[in-house]
């Protein structure tokens, strides 16, 4: 696809409502909702979700990285779920231990990011719903695949993925993976650098 920058975060959920707005999956008869990832998909998914009158929710994945590489995905946690990227585990020699601590501390961080996103609201429910999972980007695809994975689990009628900006890598695992049953996203590009870059402001 072309290259494209949003002005912010509220700006790509409005073009993702226009991609979406109208599907046949969507309708009201199985009562739609979004799933906002924090902390920017929140953002996103808020105009998403009021663009096409559905609720909104929060579901909470957090990355694991690689030691001393606070940019370097080696996996994900969402409630349930872990997704580990065993082979780039395996090349780095990073050990077992070190992934258990990982997933250990950052399932906590889940926990507590959940709690303070929800203050103490129960979780919509999800199973027989067209369930719109959302992010403000999409790179290594761990995450999302986490964050489906741990939707998938609640029995949704459809599940989508959608994202303002992806790597052409990112898409390609979360697509291969099948944790979503569709897969949309405004701007692919092969080489995606920072999610930030991607916004004129990413505040």
């Amino acid at each position: 696809m072309h290259f494209m920058r949003f002005p912010n975060r509220a700006a790509a959920g409005r073009r993702l409502a226009e991609l979406l707005a109208g599907r046949a999956e969507l309708d009201q008869v199985a009562r739609p909702l979004v799933l906002g990832l924090p902390r920017g998909g929140i953002s996103v998914g808020y105009e998403l979700a009021r663009a096409l009158g559905v609720p909104l929710d929060v579901l909470v994945a957090r990355r694991l990285w690689a030691p001393g590489q606070p940019e370097l995905a080696i996996g994900a946690v969402a409630p349930g779920v872990r997704v580990l990227h065993e082979v780039l585990i395996a090349e780095m020699g990073i050990s077992v231990r070190y992934v258990d601590c990982a997933v250990a501390e950052q399932i906590l961080e889940v926990e507590r990011a959940t709690l303070r996103y929800r203050a103490e609201r129960p979780p919509l429910e999800l199973a027989d719903r067209a369930v719109l999972l959302v992010d403000d980007g999409l790179a290594s695809g761990a995450t999302a695949a986490a964050a489906l994975q741990a939707a998938r689990r609640q029995g949704p009628r459809h599940l989508v993925f959608a994202t303002p900006v992806a790597s052409t890598a990112g898409l390609r695992v979360v697509k291969r993976r099948g944790d979503a049953d569709e897969v949309w996203c405004l701007c692919e590009v092969s080489n995606l650098g920072m999610v930030s870059e991607w916004y004129e402001d990413f505040s």
